[in-house]
């Protein structure tokens, strides 16, 4: 198959991002997470930071009530247990009726059968954004096998394609993470610089993007999806590499990054 034609646009402007950014401190939205629990923690760190309210509701019978009251949701395949399976359906439903934003972020999703199932069917209900690594893009995408776990064999280059494929497929914007992150809604395509190496090696680096995208979904209104995906990226690039000269080591990296000053 040829390559999909997609133009490359230059990113929002920085009053947009800071627009989006203003209206996060400034209303508080409530972000409803079912994600990996290795990461609760830093994930509600990070939105607090950010200045967003973290919640972590993933219990069969609530899920579906709080998604219908909070602002975004954030949906993340890095612990599916039974339990949690059912609040995503729940929740995602809720989502959909009440018309919340709600993210996908496809954790190691490939060569694992249970995850790559429910993140095939989970797609197909046309989430707000998808938000992944190269590699779980291009396995959503039925191009790939998938990373060695929640690493990434790939790059935001070669998953191009993919992200567009996603995108115009299910009417969905992807955000593809790697040394420069891509932003697609099918038409066109936004590249992201920026950021700090140090973020591949803390834990839940890329769980709490997606959490501080489903943010960023919550207060966009009359702006695009595109425009608040590329402005979450930006925001939380640069908290990286604010957070960067005053840390010598990840773990001391992960306390700069969650600093408020930094975001």
């Amino acid at each position: 198959m040829p390559p999909l034609t997609a133009s490359i646009t230059d990113a929002p402007t920085p009053d947009t991002v800071a627009e989006l950014l203003g209206r996060v401190r400034a209303s508080a939205p409530l972000v409803h997470n079912i994600t990996n629990t290795v990461v609760t923690g830093f994930t509600a760190n990070a939105l607090l930071a950010l200045g967003a309210a973290p919640a972590m509701v993933d219990i069969v019978g609530e899920a579906g009530l709080f998604a219908r009251v909070a602002g975004g949701l954030l949906v993340n395949l890095g612990t599916p247990t039974p339990e949690q399976r059912g609040a995503i359906a729940e929740a995602v439903a809720g989502a959909r009726e009440a018309g919340t934003p709600w993210v996908l972020d496809p954790v190691a999703i490939g060569a694992l059968p249970i995850r790559t199932q429910l993140a095939a069917e989970l797609v197909s209900q046309h989430p707000t954004a998808v938000r992944g690594n190269p590699s779980e893009v291009l396995a959503l995408a039925g191009a790939g096998s998938g990373g060695r776990g929640v690493e990434s064999a790939d790059s935001a280059a070669s998953a191009r394609d993919a992200a567009v494929a996603l995108a115009r497929r299910y009417g969905t914007v992807v955000a593809v993470s790697g040394e420069e992150d891509l932003v697609t809604d099918g038409s066109s395509v936004v590249w992201v610089s920026g950021g700090d190496a140090l973020l591949t090696k803390v834990t839940g680096g890329g769980c709490a993007l997606g959490a501080i995208v489903a943010a960023f979904l919550a207060v966009r209104v009359e702006l695009s999806v595109l425009d608040a995906l590329v402005a979450a990226h930006v925001s939380y690039g640069v908290a990286a590499e604010r957070a960067a000269p005053r840390a010598a080591r990840p773990g001391t990296f992960a306390r700069q990054q969650l600093d408020p000053r930094h975001i």
